[in-house]
């Protein structure tokens, strides 16, 4: 019964806080967007997405934009078709990246070159799978202007098409909403309580330029969350927003990607010695060590309050009915990808992607 009781309090402090940051979470509207967003691609390799994502980007509606692609040294297709496209769109640009210089990562230095060519008030950095809606752009920079934010950024819908994203892609928002006090938004100005997520992330250009921007994360693969902490510390405002009426993207296609994909991030986040135990009491007594004391009430209404949380995240997200069940498997595969990824750092092993190797990075 105690061990029960201490499950089902782990349980009710994610389920309250959840159901509070559910119902603030902001929702962006277009109406009032002014000056002209700049929507700045990085790509590496993404002749399989890049042309979807152009589609969408050019057909931004409720405010001025302009589109600039950085290639950063793709072997593929890629700058042949966006060049295609530049052809016949004078709103879009094809710009190629500099050699990487060390201490830079891949994607950090890309933003920071769009930066510099960027044109307009509003810097919207897209990864190149995802897929903007129509009054996206509008939306996200008539919320920046109204709540006077810095950084405004959110989590796409996330499209799960395979049993290996189901059991990984879902953590994102689950540990956002039910975790992070605040939720991200800008009433919680701490730089520890920031939030972002590098697929969709607006910011004012000067407010930008003046905390140094990506070039003052240089060295990180978790960009958004370092820059969200960076624009808060010079004490400007940031805030998470609902992105699933915003843009939907597929990250990754399979167990094996989506491993790689989210053990590069993880020790910039939850895998470091003193915050990995304290996470894995956290969500290992809330979501899985209740299955053990069952059939005890207290462990069963653990599990309900775990379950309901995330029903109404996957709600809110848009995201697949049928990954609920997969729920405590999913939260599983988040402590083990957080593991492996300090065991990798205790031996010196680099971080990788897309072709890259970095030195084992430091957390955040």
């Amino acid at each position: 019964m105690e061990w029960g009781l201490i499950s089902l309090g782990l349980a009710a402090l994610p389920a309250a806080l959840g159901a509070h940051n559910l119902w603030r979470l902001p929702r962006p509207r277009a109406e009032g967007a002014a000056g002209l967003v700049s929507i700045l691609i990085p790509a590496r390799d993404e002749a399989a997405n890049i042309e979807a994502c152009l589609d969408a980007a050019l057909a931004s509606r409720g405010v001025a934009i302009e589109v600039v692609v950085m290639d950063d040294g793709s072997t593929d297709g890629t700058p042949e078709i966006v060049r295609r496209r530049a052809a016949a769109d004078p709103r879009l640009r094809l710009l190629a990246a500099p050699p990487l210089p060390p201490g830079w990562t891949g994607k950090v230095h890309a933003c920071a070159r769009l930066a510099e060519a960027a044109r307009g008030d509003w810097l919207l950095f897209l990864d190149a799978d995802v897929r903007l809606a129509p009054e996206a752009a509008a939306a996200l920079a008539a919320h920046a202007a109204r709540h006077r934010l810095a950084m405004a950024s959110a989590v796409p819908r996330q499209r799960i098409g395979s049993l290996g994203e189901a059991l990984t892609v879902p953590a994102i928002n689950f540990l956002l909403l039910g975790y992070l006090p605040g939720g991200g938004r800008a009433e919680t100005r701490q730089p520890g309580l920031a939030a972002a997520c590098g697929q969709l992330l607006l910011c004012e250009a000067r407010a930008y330029a003046a905390v140094g921007g990506h070039g003052a994360v240089r060295g990180v693969l978790h960009e958004g969350l370092a820059l969200a902490r960076r624009f808060r510390a010079a004490g400007h405002r940031t805030e998470v927003v609902d992105g699933a009426p915003l843009a939907e993207c597929r990250m990754y296609r399979g167990f094996a990607e989506c491993w790689a994909g989210f053990l590069k991030n993880a020790r910039e986040g939850m895998a470091t010695p003193l915050g990995l135990p304290v996470w894995t009491v956290m969500l290992g007594g809330a979501h899985l060590w209740p299955w053990a004391l069952l059939p005890a009430w207290p462990a069963a209404l653990a599990l309900l309050l775990g379950f309901g949380l995330r029903i109404a995240v996957t709600r809110r997200a848009r995201e697949p009915w049928w990954t609920v069940p997969l729920h405590p498997a999913t939260m599983l595969v988040a402590l083990a990808i957080q593991y492996w990824a300090l065991g990798r750092w205790l031996l010196g092993r680099p971080a990788g992607w897309k072709g890259r190797a970095y030195p084992a990075t430091k957390a955040a």
